[in-house]
């Protein structure tokens, strides 16, 4: 490995010798044009996640007034634009390149064109954390909390690293095709969710039914009110002492909550009130959102004894001999579950939360096939859920490693 100043931890062993570094400057122009009487009306925004977007795909809504575009710069395709909003997931604002055709951007914003350089290899550049220093280093930290306040004239003295073409297109390629592996993993992932999507539908409303070991129709299913084989916890913490409190996730499940949040949210002080949940309990989670369209309802997997807000709904089945916990999961996360409480839910209350009563929520039907059809619509349902966490850990692996090289390929 060579240790130069300008040399890559990771580099492909036809190229040797120190990288040529130039300023942003002296290989690109600052675009300037702007949308005289609003020609163009294709408004784009500059996303830290997505990139360059329509505006109205972004925000699912006209932002910009149409009226009132003139001043916008107009971006052609293969510009590069920079954003200074600074967020999580771009601290120092994101420069992205426009792959669309030609549209305009907020006045906000600094276009420019690259004069010379692969612009794949650029691109990818961008997506590194190495011009994030020069950034750091002109920003006016006097300015707005949410937005990167510098001279433009310091932004443009950027180092950019150039290498011979050669070796650009190299690194651009192979980038390109680890992407490309990437977003087919996370196609196939998204098909497997569709997939389980559908099955669950069928299941549940019953389209799809097993057959018994002797190949005969299992019984028809029960129609059960929920109070009949479960029963609300109402048992609280005062005099019990206990301090792990969880938080019911709509994506991750019932959780401890230091993980979910990474910070204690409860005050250990104010926890008296709070529910005790039990393994194997159920709770319900009352506040909406777009992956809990009706609240989120989990079983305590943990195998601890923990404490919930008050505001959550608690319960435990106790006809175990005619209930399969795992296909009561999957059941609450059925459209038929969803129908039900979207009938009785109180929409007079916050938008941002299901206010449904005690005595409604338990008399909720329960549509329970018998004990062995639950067992197999369990295991298949579970078979599913196992290939999505196995795509699903070959993608963070995948991008963790995507990572590393976009750090070790650079400097």
């Amino acid at each position: 490995m060579e240790k130069n100043k300008n040399v890559p931890k990771l580099r492909f062993p036809e190229f040797k010798g120190e990288w040529e570094e130039k300023k942003l400057g002296e290989i690109a122009e600052k675009r300037i044009l702007k949308n005289n009487n609003s020609h163009f009306k294709n408004v784009f925004t500059n996303s830290a996640v997505h990139g360059i977007i329509n505006q109205r795909d972004f925000f699912d809504k006209d932002i910009a007034n149409q009226d009132n575009i003139n001043g916008y710069y107009i971006v052609e395709k293969d510009d590069f634009v920079y954003n200074p909003r600074i967020s999580t997931s771009a601290p120092v604002g994101p420069i992205s390149r426009n792959k669309f055709g030609t549209g305009v951007m907020s006045p906000l914003y600094s276009v420019f064109r690259f004069k010379k350089g692969n612009l794949d290899f650029i691109e990818w550049f961008f997506r590194t954390t190495y011009w994030h220093r020069h950034m750091e280093d002109i920003a006016n930290y006097g300015a707005r909390a949410d937005r990167m306040s510098f001279a433009i004239s310091d932004f443009y003295k950027m180092p950019v690293p150039d290498p011979v073409p050669k070796e650009q297109t190299k690194i651009a390629t192979f980038l390109t095709a680890v992407d490309e592996k990437l977003t087919q993993l996370k196609k196939k992932k998204a098909l497997l969710e569709q997939y389980k999507k559908g099955v669950m539908q069928k299941l549940f409303s019953q389209e799809l039914r097993f057959k018994d070991e002797n190949n005969q129709d299992f019984p028809d299913w029960q129609e059960i009110p929920l109070y009949s084989i479960a029963k609300k916890s109402k048992e609280k913490n005062k005099g019990r002492a206990i301090n792990t409190v969880f938080s019911n996730s709509a994506t991750q499940g019932i959780v401890l909550q230091t993980d979910y949040f990474d910070k204690e949210i409860a005050n250990s002080k104010n926890i008296d009130g709070y529910y005790i949940v039990e393994p194997n309990c159920f709770v319900y989670n009352p506040r909406i959102s777009s992956e809990a369209v009706v609240g989120a309802m989990n079983q305590n997997n943990t195998g601890l004894t923990g404490l919930v807000s008050p505001l959550y709904t608690v319960f435990k089945f106790c006809a175990i001999e005619i209930v399969n916990l795992v296909f009561i999961e999957y059941y609450f996360k059925s459209t038929i579950w969803h129908d039900y409480m979207r009938m009785i839910a109180n929409y007079g209350a916050r938008d941002d939360r299901m206010n449904i009563k005690d005595d409604e929520f338990f008399n909720m039907t329960i549509y329970l096939p018998s004990l062995p059809e639950q067992q197999k619509i369990a295991t298949l349902l579970s078979s599913i859920d196992e290939r999505i966490s196995h795509s699903r850990k070959l993608i963070e692996k995948m991008e963790a490693w995507k990572k590393g090289l976009l750090q070790q390929m650079f400097c």
